[in-house]
């Protein structure tokens, strides 16, 4: 890693400047005290992603927001968050990781004071697409910080800290949303679930000059900033008639957006193909393409991960306005799968390695299964009958996305060159993002298009649409080299 230049703790691999020898010293004599202030940046990230799902009824209701804008608010922020990811690691790596990481929690934030405060659905849209935008810069810092802070044993420790970190988000935000409604502190309501993050935000912002060392790459790493243009607007034309085109009634803008998409898609990568020749730094490197296991990988990560926002938005609804519960409520409920993940998760390494790519296609016949099954009991049982009868499926769509996640991307890892693995792992992130944000879009089609006919049915038509995608993953993967070892 010596392509790095770090201000921190003196090592064979970074040189420290001698203005920095104190923080040096310091850094040396507690050398996690920088963990926590990192890991503020994905718990904060990820958990905005998924605390919204139980305040969605709550705003709709005091903000009269419409479906469209309901789906905008998760899938504004994943698909921002996705076009900016690679472009804000490469802020840091040229300006300071330090100072992006700073400056991205500032506007993360800044722009979750103004969701808390939105009075209209158009304001909170537009102050969740400011969030992902925020997350998009701040994000990739964390994993930078934490590559150039730690070496040796203590990266895979500091790593291993960020995935729990990463997990705990994910599978507690739909709680932590439940519990700050049901308190309702200072009668705020679904504000809270925005608010809660300006101490926690002013408190990173404190701590991170005093305990974060500042790092940069060497030389001076290129922004592709016309490919990022062209993929922002080529997700646009797919994601805005996906869910404006519907409440609309599909009028001809709609179909000319999508028509429009593959050119865009096309004029990006050329421009990415043009870039490479010429010696530049495209978002997406088109070597990668020529390794199997990337496209097949890319293509499974889309799959998954379209699966996952859609899923925990339709049943927190499901949940609420279907079933009555209040937002507490529906986090515990929430939590049954969770545990499930959690479990499931903590087994993934170990039979990861055994199993190779056969663990992520077992996974995602289980989550089909746990759909198909969630499907039919609320086929059967509609909104009444206890929420016990949920637990069998609920256990096996957590368990499935707890076989699928982690492993999934690291069976693709696992078959690429070191050198291109860095650009890889961006790369899978952005299409993790865009996942969600498509996925939103496309069940929101089928949830809303069907509600007429009553939720429970409308329900069940989204699972049946998620069960085939999950099938759609396990065949995917099936394609992917085996990694097993002996």
């Amino acid at each position: 890693m010596s392509e790095h230049t770090l201000i921190s703790t003196p090592t064979d691999d970074f040189p420290v400047s001698r203005p920095a020898a104190s923080l040096a010293a310091r850094l040396a004599a507690h050398h996690w005290a920088p963990l926590p202030v990192v890991l503020i940046a994905p718990f904060m990230v990820v958990l905005d992603f998924f605390i919204v799902n139980v305040a969605i009824p709550s705003m709709q209701s005091r903000l009269h927001a419409g479906s469209g804008a309901v789906e905008w608010v998760i899938a504004g922020y994943g698909l921002t968050f996705a076009i900016g990811l690679i472009t804000g690691g490469r802020l840091g790596d040229r300006f300071g990781r330090r100072r992006m990481f700073s400056l991205g929690l500032l506007l993360f934030t800044i722009a979750s004071v103004a969701c808390g405060l939105a009075s209209s659905p158009a304001q909170l849209v537009g102050a969740r697409i400011g969030q992902g935008l925020a997350a998009a810069l701040l994000a990739p810092q964390a994993l930078a910080l934490l590559g150039v802070i730690y070496d040796g044993a203590r990266r895979v420790h500091a790593f291993s800290i960020y995935g729990m970190a990463l997990g705990l988000a994910a599978v507690s935000g739909q709680l932590i949303g439940g519990a700050l409604i049901q308190a309702n502190p200072a009668g705020l309501g679904w504000r809270s679930v925005f608010l809660i993050n300006l101490p926690i935000g002013v408190l990173g912002l404190a701590l991170a000059p005093r305990l974060v060392p500042e790092s940069r790459a060497d030389g001076a790493p290129g922004l592709d900033l016309t490919g990022a243009g062209l993929v922002t607007l080529a997700l646009t034309a797919i994601v805005l008639p996906l869910i404006e085109g519907r409440s609309h009634g599909w009028p001809a803008w709609t179909w000319a957006s999508l028509a429009a998409s593959p050119f865009l898609l096309t004029a990006f990568a050329g421009h990415q193909r043009r870039l490479d020749r010429l010696g530049g730094e495209p978002l997406l490197h088109p070597t990668l393409f020529r390794e199997r296991a990337f496209t097949v990988g890319l293509l499974a990560q889309f799959a998954f991960f379209s699966t996952m926002a859609s899923f925990f938005l339709v049943f927190a609804l499901y949940l609420q306005q279907g079933r009555g519960l209040d937002p507490l409520e529906a986090g515990l409920v929430f939590t049954i799968m969770a545990s499930a993940y959690v479990v499931a998760s903590a087994q993934a390494p170990q039979l990861t390695h055994r199993l190779g790519r056969k663990l992520p296609i077992a996974g995602a016949v289980v989550l089909a299964g746990g759909h198909s099954l969630l499907a039919a009991t609320v086929l059967d049982i509609g909104t009444g009958h206890t929420v016990a009868l949920l637990v069998p499926a609920l256990v096996l769509i957590g368990a499935g996305m707890g076989l699928v996640l982690t492993p999934l991307t690291n069976t693709v890892l696992a078959t690429l060159t070191p050198a291109r693995a860095g650009a890889a792992s961006g790369a899978l992130s952005t299409m993790q993002q865009i996942g969600n944000a498509l996925g939103v879009a496309l069940t929101g089609v089928i949830f809303y298009g069907a509600l007429e006919r009553g939720l429970p049915r409308a329900f069940e038509l989204s699972l049946v649409e998620l069960a085939a995608v999950s099938v759609a993953v396990a065949a995917c993967s099936r394609l992917l080299p085996n990694t097993a070892k002996p």
